[in-house]
């Protein structure tokens, strides 16, 4: 468990704050009819986190995924705060954790979207590990098993 102060506020799909924040990022879905987006969580059991001046978001989803993986999957997490990545990520797996105890955490990451020469960096000092394989898409594969 961390010792550090929490940095998140549970909060709602929809949060106006959280809404900017997703859309800025790279996997923010654009409908085709042009509608306004209002929700950003997708379908599923989801848990939406933010920081109390809303400059970074986390989305936990429970759901049966297309692609076979399992557990709670990271659907979105953006920080444009002065935090750590990897203390928010460290910390939105501890709430994970106590909501779905014993399940195993993944998210999926663009290699190519991302401007890092180390994709999934945060992730991986927040101790999750990259696997070898990747989704159909090319989207690399990073987990926490708990």
């Amino acid at each position: 468990m961390s010792m550090n102060a929490p940095l998140w506020w549970l909060t709602k799909d929809g949060d106006i704050d959280c809404l900017e924040l997703y859309e800025k990022h790279y996997s923010c879905h654009q409908y085709k009819d042009g509608r306004e987006r209002k929700l950003f969580a997708g379908p599923g059991e989801k848990v939406v986190l933010r920081t109390e001046a809303g400059d970074a978001m986390f989305v936990w989803r429970r759901f049966i995924d297309g692609s076979g993986e399992c557990g709670i999957n990271c659907a979105v997490f953006r920080n444009e705060s002065t935090c750590k990545s990897s203390e928010l990520i460290q910390q939105a797996d501890e709430i994970a954790d106590r909501i779905w105890s014993c399940c195993r955490h993944y998210t999926y990451v663009s290699s190519e979207k991302i401007e890092s020469t180390n994709p999934g960096f945060c992730f991986l000092s927040a101790g999750w590990t990259r696997m070898k394989r990747k989704t159909k898409g090319g989207l690399r594969i990073l987990e926490r098993v708990v």
